[in-house]
């Protein structure tokens, strides 16, 4: 048996005025995907345990059968482990955006123009990381490049204790100031962000992008604190062999801790143009090359959300069904054993509010040798109607992996 897991990053979503009070999964035309629903079985399930925050890292390690409550230590360490910082247990690591803010003199009085600062390139980001760290780093504070606008600070001798360290993508459009931790275990990381912007709007790379018409990366935000991941292996938990691909740190750092190869895809950038072909060809490479499952993480249906682009989410998932599905099916064809899919959000990501939610969200669970009654096409309503509802989400890969 071969197992594929498609992860529709934040594709679940709430009713959107612009596309006529539907959801992008019910406007989007996912043949692929529908026909695996008619005989799959259908229902939604609780990702997000309540009490804990709706992110991509305690989603996915939901989904991916470790309990958060259990190994969740933060989102940054596991982004860590990504890149390759071996942490100390004395270590704390903060994600470090590299976002665009507005240009009032006040920077509590700034506005969070865009967490992504244009999806700033690698290379930019490389270059401005290092004269950040040149500005800023010690002993005590090192900073490490990561992709896109998406990068490390670890932390020797600090503390989680740091109040509210708000995501970026979180206030999108609002003004920062209330969103600034007044912890005092946080005074040196809020003084190092408002010191960064006076060190960054006029860098070389920004004024290149500001030339360009693109957004400058002209502040960084930190924010995802955690201490030294301690998951077990996947293969330790479920006796499966397994392979993550994904553009982003965190999944990959997830799949580190866990064991499970991270292989690098060419083009793939976690967002509507990455190469969604090259994605699905490396899951069946890993397929063949012995992995009993492939998890394909994809992120634009969620970039999308955040940036408030319906008629691009609804792409997303478009391409997801033509770009990805053909390619994992035909490789799992040709293998010529019995095979099963679960495709799936982490969280909704809905575009009314462009952050995060804890709702449960939908899923199939299709098995070659084995039809099921599912339904003609899965959304959010279709799923719900089924009355199938998975509680408790790291349940989904016990189930997914042992039913027969």
């Amino acid at each position: 048996m071969k197992y594929v897991v498609v992860l529709c990053d934040g594709m679940a979503d709430y009713p959107v005025p612009a596309l006529g009070g539907k959801t992008p999964m019910e406007v989007a035309k996912k043949p692929h995907i529908d026909a695996l629903a008619k005989s799959a079985q259908v229902g939604l399930v609780r990702t997000v345990a309540k009490g804990m925050k709706p992110g991509s890292d305690v989603a996915n390690m939901s989904v991916m059968g470790f309990d958060p409550a259990l190994y969740y230590t933060g989102r940054s360490p596991l982004e860590a482990a990504s890149i390759g910082v071996a942490l100390r247990d004395t270590d704390v690591t903060l994600r470090t955006n590299l976002v665009t803010l507005s240009d009032e003199p006040d920077f509590a009085d700034k506005t969070m123009v865009d967490y992504c600062a244009g999806d700033i390139s690698s290379e930019e980001a490389a270059v401005l990381i290092r004269d950040v760290q040149a500005h800023f780093g010690n002993e005590e504070f090192t900073f490490y490049p990561g992709v896109s606008y998406r990068h490390c600070l670890v932390w020797a001798n600090g503390t989680t204790e740091l109040g509210a360290m708000t995501p970026p993508h979180d206030i999108s459009g609002r003004v920062v100031g209330p969103y600034l931790s007044t912890s005092p275990n946080a005074e040196k990381l809020v003084a190092m962000m408002r010191e960064s912007y006076a060190f960054l709007k006029d860098h070389p790379v920004n004024r290149a992008r500001v030339d360009a018409g693109k957004r400058p990366a002209n502040a960084i935000w930190l924010w995802g604190e955690g201490k030294k991941p301690m998951l077990p292996t996947f293969e330790s938990l479920f006796g499966k062999t397994g392979a993550v691909i994904s553009a982003v740190d965190l999944l990959k750092g997830i799949a580190k801790c866990a064991g499970m190869r991270a292989p690098e895809v060419e083009g793939a950038t976690g967002y509507i143009d990455t190469n969604f072909e090259g994605k699905a060809r490396a899951a069946v490479e890993a397929l063949q090359d012995g992995c009993d499952l492939a998890y394909i993480h994809l992120e634009a249906p969620d970039e999308c959300g955040h940036r408030n682009e319906p008629e691009n989410k609804v792409k997303s998932i478009e391409a997801i069904d033509s770009r990805v599905l053909p390619i994992v099916l035909e490789g799992l064809e040709a293998l010529g054993e019995d095979y099963k899919i679960m495709l799936l959000p982490d969280h909704p990501t809905p575009i009314v509010t462009r952050t995060h939610a804890s709702d449960p969200v939908p899923y199939l669970i299709y098995q070659k040798s084995r039809a099921q009654k599912g339904v003609s096409t899965i959304n959010e309503q279709t799923a719900a109607a089924t009355g199938v509802f998975i509680e408790h989400g790291p349940d989904i890969m016990k189930r997914f992996l042992e039913e027969a």
